[in-house]
């Protein structure tokens, strides 16, 4: 339960880290950058399973489909919907909607306990405090949905999954077959001009998304995933925007203001708080 407790909130502040190491690579190509951030940590991911002694499984057409969806809509959609969102009304609105994750995992694990559903509660205020609720419009609005159900897809399509595959291959070929996904994407969107050689800031972004953002932040929440349930395991969602507040301010991007500062404690006070729960439904069998 402790180690499970441990990943799940670092791999979500390193997902948090997201946004200020995005800086770095802000004039690269939206989906070309996608792509090649996701063939990086596939080759980093398989080199893993490779010498490990991990063999490739093979799925049977259900499990297959539970994978595409989680590829499709938990990396690709979400990513093509953040990017949409955040040009039609920036940031705030996409990052306010994304803080209902916790709540909507906790409805997912079944039948949640009520302080479970109250800790996920204030951690979505937390969380739209500390993102802040800006202006937006319509179209924003639904690109933040859609990223909403990308989000939610990314932990409940991998529950199925995890038993057979583990961790690790379940991000090695969920991150592969995001690849040629992105590649078609963003020929339609960028065309031939998807794709240039990096900058030497570019090339280190890159390399921090792949590695630590998708290889270590996906290894974490998937080893993670099996060992709370979504609902607990949800709650830690809350720490994106924390981790985005930490790293602004490492950078020297942006000093958190005090609704960033109180944001972030609810964020932690809730997520003492569904952490007492009860869980009604069993958690996932951790991979054998």
């Amino acid at each position: 339960m402790r180690n499970g407790i441990a990943g799940a909130a670092t791999a979500m502040f390193l997902v948090g880290t997201l946004a200020g190491v995005s800086g770095l690579i802000g004039s690269y190509p939206v989906y070309g950058g996608q792509a090649v951030r996701y063939l990086a940590a596939a080759v980093v991911l398989l080199v893993i399973t490779r010498a490990l002694g991990l063999r490739f499984v093979r799925l049977t057409l259900r499990e297959t489909l539970f994978l595409g969806g989680l590829t499709l809509l938990g990396l690709v959609v979400f990513n093509v919907c953040v990017v949409e969102s955040t040009r039609a009304s920036g940031p705030a609105l996409v990052g306010t909607v994304l803080g209902t994750v916790p709540l909507a995992l906790a409805l997912a694990g079944g039948r949640p306990a009520p302080r479970l559903l109250a800790g996920a509660a204030v951690v979505v205020a937390g969380a739209t405090l500390a993102t802040g609720l800006g202006s937006g419009n319509l179209t924003g609005l639904l690109w933040a949905l859609g990223a909403l159900v990308g989000e939610v897809s990314f932990s409940v399509l991998a529950i199925p999954l995890l038993p057979k595959l583990g961790a690790i291959r379940v991000s090695a070929y969920s991150t592969a077959l995001a690849v040629p996904m992105l590649a078609v994407i963003g020929l339609v969107k960028e065309g031939a001009a998807m794709f240039r050689t990096p900058t030497a800031a570019e090339t280190l972004g890159f390399s921090y998304l792949a590695v630590v953002v998708t290889v270590g932040a996906f290894f974490l929440w998937y080893t993670s995933l099996p060992k709370l349930g979504p609902g607990p395991a949800g709650l830690f969602a809350g720490l994106i925007p924390v981790g985005a507040i930490v790293t602004g301010l490492v950078l020297g991007i942006a000093t958190p203001s005090t609704y960033d500062l109180a944001g972030a404690g609810l964020v932690i006070a809730g997520i003492l708080v569904g952490l007492t729960a009860r869980r009604s439904p069993e958690p996932v069998p951790a991979p054998g």
